[in-house]
């Protein structure tokens, strides 16, 4: 096996908030791949920062008194505890505040300066003339100018979902000091996108080298149009004073705007790290670079992931990203995170209440893929899951088998022939556990596919060890070499499981090893078809006695979680403050439509279906043509997802249609029914509609 160099980060949380359950999405993901490619024996780093620099800093140091220094050490610390509660295990953990991020931000600026890509221009802004500054975006509020909605943000209405620039606002006003805003010039630096390098680079890109995931990359072709086509507009680089952030060489007042250094800050705490191991920062960076650089984050910054970043970095002479890995957005209980309902949680606050973070690691993975979709955290799905899957299949193998080891055998499992006959029967019984379909389920990111592989082969285990009864054997003092080799066979399978399990539960397979007696679980060189005896734990091995493992979960543990993350709806008003990042990662919600009574809702007649093909449609911008089977027949319909979906992804799934909508004549063919889906009226987000598991086509929804 070759041994692969890879750099790995998550996108850098923002120093004016605590950690909450929805960043551990991203972190917990990362740290699990992260843990995974470790244990194949390749060097990996993984580093991230707080993101520390821009107005809302400057602003709550100055409410609270305190320099945006001392604010950010503290969240730094506040963070990295976080963090270490969770597991996640940084090579590096630093902030863009640093010597080497303002190293690299001037000189990547110096670079596409010299590339003539930098342009200077004067804008008209929004100034608030009782704090003596230029407000962003999220800093203006007012009227919104689509549907006149009241205190919405100068950069998109929660109302209708509109989007505009802060003059548009209706009776705008200062969201710092309350003041009307007057218009202000004021030049701007701007980083030429639109320049035909940049977008003729980013088209390459995209198309090469499978750098994006296919819905990521489909969004990148509709923000880049076709060859020919000038989508892209030039990008706003700089802020004025005050500012907390990098001073632009050479332009007194003006700063580095936050999402300049911000990805830069991935550069800054490598270097950081290089330095302190003494690691070769340029072979990691160089732009013939033969190592990996992979990027986790969220699909709310894929713009500046996918857009600003790459283009930066290649015409500044430097390597770009191997792939970009975008993921969604995290509801509890099936709704975006609620203050007043309890459910927006922090980390902290999760641990205080004693619950353990590997039962919220595994249930994550539990979830997540390689797709952009959405996650939920079902609060009543995650107490059963965790008992049912960790406590009642994993952790159950060893208790059930340990006992009898340690106190008939000194802890010493089969030899010799008995050993043989154990390797027998598990390459006989047990064949599907090869280790390389795990392996190939991780390094793609199919965490939940790993997941249920592996509780299928604890279910195995347990019928196995269920069918053998060694409680029953152990009532026959003549069946002890019986004894012993079944509850070998136990212990052998579940020490495969736990180094399975290893990358999502760290902690608990640490103490599993110190049971094991094993030292470090690890994959070993794998070669196609290795059977699963090859893993197993040498014949005569000694193990130590049994120690409990993990506990359940007690639904009042989860019940106070909730209490202690409820606020009262004045205190969320009161505390609301500007977010970005993570924080703004919940959708605008659409109004309620007009009320309509049964017998208007019976008329339609909504039907599972099932997606048999999928496939672009020439000429069109925003159609796919689809062949939907619902069980009596196939219908076409061409429907507007182009932007969201890659074809191939949706093939075989299944999702709901309207089938008795009047057909449509389309310039492309007939459309015979129409597809749901939700979406928030920004371009590319748009979620089909999927049925759950068991539902077959033609079934009426009602």
């Amino acid at each position: 096996m070759n041994k692969r160099k890879i750099l790995v980060t998550s996108a850098l949380p923002y120093a004016n908030g605590s950690i909450h359950l929805g960043h551990l999405v991203e972190y917990i993901q990362t740290d699990i791949w992260v843990r995974f490619q470790k244990m194949r024996g390749h060097t990996v780093y993984y580093v991230c920062a707080d993101d520390t620099h821009g107005t809302p800093i400057m602003l709550r140091a100055g409410k609270e008194g305190i320099t945006p220094e001392a604010l950010i050490a503290r969240v730094h610390d506040e963070h990295s505890a976080d963090f270490t509660g969770f597991h996640i295990q940084f090579d590096n953990y630093y902030s863009t505040h640093s010597a080497e991020t303002r190293h690299f931000s001037e000189v990547i600026y110096g670079k596409l300066k010299a590339a003539g890509l930098i342009a200077i221009r004067g804008i008209e802004q929004l100034y608030d003339p009782v704090r003596n500054m230029f407000l962003p975006d999220r800093f203006v509020k007012g009227e919104c100018p689509k549907c006149a909605a009241k205190d919405q943000y100068g950069d998109s209405c929660e109302v209708c979902g509109a989007a505009y620039v802060p003059t548009e606002l209706k009776n705008p006003y200062s969201a710092v000091s309350g003041a009307k805003p007057i218009k202000k010039s004021s030049e701007h630096y701007f980083f030429s996108l639109s320049d035909t390098r940049c977008a003729d680079f980013l088209r390459r890109w995209t198309r090469e080298a499978d750098h994006l995931q296919p819905e990521a990359a489909n969004k990148m072709r509709e923000w880049l149009g076709e060859a020919g086509e000038n989508k892209l507009s030039d990008w706003d680089i700089s802020r004025d004073a005050p500012y907390f952030g990098f001073e632009i060489p050479d332009a007194p007042g003006k700063y580095f705007y936050v999402w300049l250094d911000a990805p830069i800050g991935y550069m800054g705490s490598f270097k950081n790290l290089c330095v302190r191991e003494h690691i070769d920062f340029d072979e990691f960076w160089q732009q013939q670079s033969e190592t990996e650089l992979y990027h986790f984050i969220g699909k709310d910054i894929l713009y500046f992931h996918a857009l600003f970043w790459p283009a930066m970095l290649e015409n500044a002479g430097y390597r770009t990203p191997t792939k970009i890995f975008a993921h969604g957005f995290l509801t509890v209980n099936g709704e975006k995170m609620s203050k007043s309902r309890g459910t927006f949680i922090t980390a902290e606050s999760y641990l205080k209440q004693g619950l353990n973070p590997e039962w919220l690691r595994y249930y994550y993975a539990a979830k997540l893929n390689s797709t952009l979709e959405d996650i939920d955290l079902n609060l009543e799905d995650f107490v059963a899951r965790v008992n049912s899957d960790l406590v009642g299949k994993f952790i159950n193998i060893a208790s059930r088998c340990a006992g009898f080891i340690s106190k008939r055998f000194d802890g010493k499992l089969a030899d010799g022939v008995q050993y043989q006959q154990l390797q027998s029967l598990v390459n006989e019984r047990f064949a599907t556990w090869r280790p390389d379909s795990i392996v190939k389920a991780f390094e793609e990111r199919e965490f939940s596919s790993a997941i249920r592989q592996i509780m299928k082969f604890a279910d195995e285990a347990n019928e196995m060890i269920h069918e053998l009864a060694p409680w029953e054997i152990a009532k026959n003092p003549d069946r002890g070499e019986e004894l012993q080799r079944v509850c070998s066979l136990g212990i052998q399978l579940f020490s495969v499981l736990s180094r399975y399990l290893k990358p999502i539960l760290p902690e608990t397979v640490r103490q599993i090893e110190l049971f094991l007696n094993c030292g470090t679980l690890t994959w070993p060189e794998l070669r196609e078809g290795q059977p699963v005896s090859d893993l197993l734990l040498p014949a005569g091995h000694t193990i130590n006695v049994y120690q409990h493992l993990m506990t359940r979960i007690d639904a009042k543990q989860i019940d106070a979680l909730i209490a202690v993350n409820t606020q009262s709806l004045t205190l969320v008003v009161q505390a609301h403050s500007p977010a970005r990042h993570a924080e703004k990662q919940q959708h605008a919600v659409t109004p309620i439509a007009d009320t309509i009574s049964i017998d208007d809702f019976s008329k339609i007649d909504l039907r599972v279906a099932k997606i048999v093909n999928a496939e672009h449609v020439p000429g069109a911008d925003k159609l796919l043509k689809l062949t939907l089977d619902i069980g009596s027949e196939q219908r076409t319909v061409f429907a507007g997802i182009k932007s969201a979906y890659d074809p191939e992804q949706l093939k075989g799934r299944y999702t709901v249609m309207v089938a008795n909508l009047a057909p449509r004549q389309m310039k492309f063919g007939l459309s015979e029914g129409m597809v749901l889906a939700a979406g928030g009226g920004n371009p590319g987000e748009l979620f089909i509609l999927s049925p759950d598991a068991g539902a077959q086509p033609g079934m009426r929804v009602k």
